[in-house]
C-alpha cells in the first residue's frame, strides 16, 4: 500500500490544450495579432504584400507546431543549437577503462 502509479500522459495535464505551454501561446498569438495587422494595412491585391502580411503568423504557427520526441520545432531548434555550440563531454564508465589511469604501469 501507498505506492501511486503515475500516468505516462501526466506532463500533458500541465500544458493548455494539452499541447501549448504559455510562452508557446504568447509567440503563437503575437504572430498571428501582427499578421493581421499588417493585412489591414498593406494592399493584399499584390502577392507579394500578401506572402509578407502572412509571413509572421505562419512562421510563428512553425515553431509551436508539435513534433515527436521533442515539444515542439523551437525545443528542437534550441537543443539542437545547444547541441553544436556547446564542447560535449561524454564520461565512459566501461569495463575496459579504469578512471583514465593505466594500470599496467
Amino acid at each position: 500500500m501507498g505506492q501511486y502509479l503515475i500516468p505516462a500522459n501526466s506532463k500533458k495535464s500541465m500544458l493548455i490544450l494539452g499541447v501549448f505551454t504559455q510562452l508557446d501561446l504568447g509567440i503563437f498569438i503575437t504572430g498571428l495579432v501582427i499578421s493581421l495587422t499588417l493585412l489591414m494595412i498593406l494592399p493584399v491585391d499584390q502577392l507579394l504584400y500578401a506572402l509578407i502580411a502572412i509571413a509572421p503568423g505562419s512562421f510563428c504557427a512553425f515553431l509551436v507546431m508539435p513534433i515527436p520526441n521533442y515539444h515542439n520545432v523551437r525545443t528542437f531548434i534550441r537543443v539542437a543549437f545547444e547541441f553544436y555550440t556547446t564542447r560535449q563531454h561524454f564520461v565512459w564508465k566501461g569495463w575496459c577503462f579504469g578512471n583514465g589511469s593505466n594500470d599496467k604501469e
